[in-house]
């Protein structure tokens, strides 16, 4: 689940359409928040990027209106041009990582067929795990926004994967069902590979670490066993295991169809 992130309705201050003489008891018209900043005027992307560096280094629950607008050097009420609340701050940072997808993928050689789709998981890994505290959106976003709904720069992802499979040859109902398997995979590969493990950072017993204790090892010894090589970053497959389970993958589906 994403951690919380305060909205318009916590105390980042008063919604842009609310002032003195709005349902406040006032007479006065509602003030105009400045968005020029100790950097120069806001942009959407400034925003956004600030939002995004603010989770890089302190997590989701770090993140709220009043402090982005802190880091900005501007009042909360002017961050609300750019994003309208919480969930339109979330979703932005889903968009900033699509648009980080775009531009390490515009910077590489384009492939075609099954190569191409490798590059774009492999590059998709690497902006996740350049940015791993804002990965559970790309999950609880997903879930609470409909496609239409979605930033742009996802749905471009969607098509751009769409457009490879129709490509290769695919009739409609094999292009989603592959469409469906590869994003899941993708996903899924990338959350748990980033899944918490460690329960107490400060202990240098590698059980105490995992928390260990916690789980009954009468009921759980398999995964009590395991649980230090799930923990350990040097000995997981990253980009190899990504690409290895998604050449399975093809392949299954390649035996009823047009190969990929």
């Amino acid at each position: 689940m994403a951690e919380h992130v305060d909205g318009p309705e916590h105390a980042d201050g008063p919604h842009p359409g609310r002032g003195a003489g709005q349902g406040g008891g006032g007479t006065g018209p509602a003030r105009r928040a400045s968005d020029r900043g100790r950097y120069g005027r806001l942009s959407r992307e400034r925003v956004l990027a600030s939002a995004l560096g603010l989770v890089d280094r302190e997590g989701l629950s770090a993140l709220s209106m009043r402090r982005l607008g802190a880091e900005l050097g501007v009042e909360a009420m002017a961050l609300y041009r750019y994003a309208e609340g919480k969930d339109a701050l979330l979703d932005g940072l889903v968009e900033a990582l699509h648009l980080e997808l775009e531009e390490r993928l515009a910077a590489g050689e384009p492939r075609t067929g099954r190569a191409e789709l490798h590059r774009i998981a492999g590059t998709f890994h690497d902006v996740c795990l350049a940015h791993p505290r804002a990965v559970p959106l790309l999950a609880t976003r997903m879930l609470a926004v409909p496609l239409a709904r979605r930033p742009l720069a996802v749905l471009r992802l969607h098509e751009r994967v769409l457009a490879l499979l129709t490509a290769a040859g695919l009739d409609e109902e094999r292009t989603v069902a592959v469409f469906e398997a590869y994003t899941a995979w993708l996903l899924g590969h990338v959350l748990v590979e980033l899944g918490a493990m460690v329960d107490n950072p400060e202990e240098t017993d590698p059980a105490l670490r995992l928390g260990l204790h916690r789980m009954p090892p009468r009921d759980l010894p398999l995964l009590r066993s395991a649980a230090a090589a799930l923990a350990d970053p040097a000995g997981r497959e990253g980009r190899e295991g990504l690409a290895a389970g998604l050449d399975a993958l093809l392949d299954r589906f390649a035996t009823q169809g047009p190969r990929l």
